[in-house]
């Protein structure tokens, strides 16, 4: 049977996801802005207290070389030192205080963020997207802020507010010699930013490099078992050679190009040359008569002090590049456009005759905006029946099961339940609706217990032994030592095929009227199968129930059998029907057939 042609109803213009709001970095630090502009302002009148004790010791050198000696000036200035030094370590823990007091507030408010939003976005969106990208948006990449937040503009302020504060007092001196102190500086900056040129582009390199040696050592140890029982290991090495190579002649190609002018300004910006320049410049002044041998001492007790914090700049300008690399990546989570919500939410009524029947109504949709992966479905899924999806691999089936429980919406056409658009359900009403096992599945790193009851964490514990002795699972679990507690991940880890069992038990407990299975047998032996699409088909009565398997035999007593075909229906009808056709079913049926028959023979 072919699809139905399609109906004449109007396109919907209802939106398939809010609108994505691209988040900026000032955004994503706007909860902690006012702290940080505290933190700075504390860390700034510190550094100005820091040159405060300097300035004093090249002031008390001026007080005793000056005949009679004045001691109210020296204890003046020597209390003065003291105070300054006491307030520059006082202003500087506040400082370092309220900065990580705002990382921890920054981290907190930053990944509460995250899982709100996460909450929102279109399941899709997890499958397309790995856990990976997430796992890094919310750990790692919130922690590397942290340098950012608790460090970075604090040493960064320190690195601007000193020097100015030392370079104001050394022009109150002289300004000459303030003049030539600052020519290495300058040449030293110079230097250093040639020597900086295009690093972001370089560093994008070094990354790619480095990952193609981490993907070359996955493969390696993945594969290592294969490669050695057919003697291959040579050529299994190959690759990691290969990129491991290429990863030392690019860094080794860089360091060269980059080393003689970082050497440069790293020089230039020495204390040796700093203080070399000073007692040059001194002496020549002092030999003319246009500088006082005295006046020499704060540019050698603060001259050397100037290209300490260009060397910070340059250490903080990277991590501050690394910061915005991972600000990024958060803001592109954030920046993701949330499953659209009505405005208006209606309700099912599964109580009626219908209230569960599952309507495609000429269904299209794309992943990329250009080709189709499902093409004008036309498809009823009426209740107490069982509607299997087969076909070849990248047919559609996963793609039209996962349209029900609204992993994406429609690019065209609607999903119904009960006659109500999916979109015009609360996502709290729809997955109370509709429950669904795929082949990943996902167990909490809790008790088994609280796996199977995700869904009712009410639940008593006699139900919860119901549905895993349905699911073909009780006797495992009655055999840990803590039975139902054991805690999954710590006290026991469970196969691929137990894993899905309790996936199965978990589903069955949540009781909703549509259940969708996407070849939620296919990690579970062929014995185990069976009885799982038993107990499935008991619990299907007054359900939809919406399977997928691979095995065509599991799915016989379906009440229709959908054949799909390039994301279009190709057969449709029950196993009786479709194989008095002789068409595309009755092909794979036979073709399964004589493989089973084929590998009984080999036993």
């Amino acid at each position: 049977m072919t699809a139905a042609p399609p109906r004449e109803r109007p396109v919907d213009q209802r939106p398939t996801a809010r609108t994505a709001v691209r988040i900026g970095f000032g955004e994503l630090m706007r909860p902690v802005r006012g702290q940080l502009a505290v933190a700075v302002a504390v860390q700034a009148v510190s550094c100005v207290a820091a040159v405060v004790p300097f300035a004093a010791v090249a002031e008390l050198g001026r007080v005793l070389l000056t005949t009679p000696v004045d001691r109210q000036a020296v204890w003046t200035i020597a209390v003065i030192a003291a105070g300054a030094l006491v307030l520059r370590t006082l202003l500087l823990l506040a400082a370092g205080c309220l900065s990580h007091l705002a990382d921890v507030t920054f981290q907190h408010i930053t990944r509460r963020r995250l899982a709100a939003h996460l909450g929102t976005v279109p399941l899709g969106w997890f499958t397309a997207s790995n856990s990976g990208t997430v796992k890094k948006a919310v750990a790692d990449d919130v922690q590397a802020l942290h340098h950012l937040v608790a460090h970075t503009l604090l040493d960064l302020t320190n690195a601007v507010v000193m020097p100015a504060t030392a370079i104001a007092y050394l022009l109150a001196v002289d300004w000459r010699m303030t003049v030539i102190c600052l020519v290495p500086l300058a040449l030293g900056a110079l230097c250093y930013f040639r020597a900086m040129g295009g690093y972001a582009e370089q560093m994008i390199a070094f990354d790619q490099a480095l990952s193609k040696i981490n993907s070359s050592v996955v493969e390696l140890v993945r594969g290592i078992t294969v490669i050695k029982t057919f003697g291959r290991t040579e050529r299994g090495h190959a690759r990691f050679r290969r990129s491991a190579d290429d990863f030392a002649t690019f860094f080794l190609a860089w360091v060269r190009a980059k080393t003689a002018i970082s050497a440069t300004a790293d020089l230039l910006l020495s204390p040796v040359v700093m203080l070399t320049t000073v007692l040059i410049a001194g002496t020549i002044l002092i030999e003319s008569g246009t500088l006082a041998a005295v006046d020499v001492l704060p540019f050698a007790l603060l001259g050397l002090g100037l290209s300490a914090p260009m060397l910070a700049i340059g250490t903080n300008i990277i991590a501050l590049r690394a910061s915005r690399q991972a600000a990024e990546r958060i803001t592109t989570v954030l920046s993701t456009p949330a499953l659209a919500e009505p405005a208006e939410p209606r309700t099912i009524d599964d109580t009626a005759v219908d209230g569960t029947t599952v309507e495609f109504r000429d269904l299209r949709f794309t992943y990329d905006g250009g080709t189709e992966a499902l093409r004008g479905i036309d498809l009823e899924l009426r209740p107490n029946t069982v509607t299997a999806l087969v076909g070849p691999s990248g047919s559609g089936k996963s793609t039209l099961a996962r349209m029900l429980p609204r992993f994406w919406d429609p690019t065209e056409g609607a999903v119904t339940i009960g006659g109500v658009d999916l979109r015009d359900l609360d996502p709290n009403t729809l997955y109370r609706t509709v429950s669904f096992v795929f082949q990943d599945v996902q167990l909490l790193n809790t008790s088994v217990r609280d796996n199977i009851a995700l869904a009712r964490p009410d639940a008593t514990l006699d139900e919860i032994v119901a549905v895993a002795k349905a699911a073909e699972i009780h006797d495992r679990i009655s055999e840990l030592p803590s039975g139902y507690d054991a805690v999954v991940g710590t006290d026991v880890q469970l196969s691929g095929g137990e894993a899905q069992r309790v996936s199965i038990a978990r589903a069955l407990l949540a009781d909703t009227p549509v259940l969708v299975l996407d070849e939620a047998t296919a990690f579970v032996d062929p014995e185990a199968e069976v009885a799982i699409q038993r107990a499935l088909s008991r619990l299907a009565r007054g359900r939809t129930l919406l399977v997928i398997a691979h095995r065509l035999a599991t799915i016989r007593g379906s009440d229709q059998i959908v054949v799909l075909d390039n994301g279009n229906i190709a057969e449709q009808g029950t196993h009786d029907d479709l194989l008095a056709r002789d068409g595309r079913y009755a092909g794979m049926w036979h073709a399964q057939q004589e493989a089973s028959a084929k590998r009984g023979g080999l036993r």
